[in-house]
């Protein structure tokens, strides 16, 4: 087995990890805080709740969004990778 497709294979493995890593804290922290600043708002104006809840789910599911395409992304990475088919056809030469 040539290095070059070990090389790929380990930067595909390696860049999805990242992707995935950075992809899931991100979005994770960024809920958290909306979730403590909406919490902190209905505590303040509980009459606003409903209002406040709706627009906590909107937000939530377009930082949800973020995480979904790291999660994309390292699939692509994984399964998907273009530099394999590059490498194998210059390997074959």
């Amino acid at each position: 087995m040539d290095m070059g497709l070990v090389w790929i294979g380990v930067a595909s493995i390696f860049g999805a990890s990242i992707a995935v890593g950075l992809g899931g804290i991100g979005p994770a922290l960024a809920e958290g805080m909306a979730t403590k600043q909406t919490l902190a708002s209905m505590a303040q104006q509980p009459d606003e709740a409903n209002t406040l809840r709706s627009t906590l789910f909107v937000s939530m599911a377009m930082l949800e969004s973020t995480a979904i395409y790291a999660l994309l992304v390292s699939m692509i990475l994984i399964f998907s990778n273009p530099f394999w088919n590059y490498a194998i056809q210059n390997v074959a030469k």
